[in-house]
């Protein structure tokens, strides 16, 4: 992004939405992305109905009007989450996402759902299996053995558990999303 040495932080904020508009609107001229148009925005194609599934929830999550789209300001606000957000703001959304069907909990099967659809995503080998991983988070952090994950369950447990919390946060890296937004940038600003 060039050189910020004596940039104050609101210059820098104002150069980096800047560019953040620039790629928006170079992708998407109307405005508005599409469930369509984010899974073009960022390279993610002959997906699995599951990991489908993942996308469209990730989308869902992005899209905080529920009007189908995400316009501008959704996509700063799911980028600065991303980028900036503390651990507290990131496992919030980490808990909207694994909770598919907005119940409020997290079951075993959605868990081991959005764990086998982010790796298909990400294409990454892991050590652990995710039934295994889905498994071990289940019993660190299901306080009461009901075999869901409440809000306070998953944010308690997962904050006390430095493994786990590492864990999850490099299970929803994406960073390699970022790089690619970032590379396209610095290409358009060179030609």
């Amino acid at each position: 992004m060039g050189n910020v040495n004596g940039t104050g932080v609101e210059e820098m904020q104002e150069c980096e939405s800047h560019q953040w508009y620039r790629k928006f609107m170079t992708e998407c001229p109307s405005g508005l992305l599409t469930y369509y148009e984010f899974k073009k925005f960022f390279g993610l194609k002959n997906l699995s109905e599951s990991s489908n599934e993942y996308v469209r929830t990730m989308f869902t999550t992005f899209d905080m009007n529920d009007d189908g789209y995400i316009d501008f300001m959704e996509y700063v606000a799911a980028l600065s989450l991303v980028l900036k957000a503390s651990v507290q703001q990131k496992l919030r959304w980490y808990f909207k996402l694994y909770d598919i069907d907005g119940s409020g909990c997290i079951d075993r099967d959605e868990l081991l759902l959005i764990i086998k659809s982010i790796r298909a995503i990400s294409g990454v080998s892991h050590e652990m299996s995710a039934e295994d991983f889905a498994n071990m988070v289940f019993d660190k952090i299901d306080i009461n053995g009901d075999g869901e994950l409440s809000y306070e369950e998953f944010m308690e447990g997962v904050q006390n558990d430095e493994e786990l919390l590492k864990m999850l946060t490099e299970s929803l890296d994406l960073s390699h999303i970022l790089q690619k937004i970032y590379g396209e940038l610095l290409e358009q600003e060179t030609r």
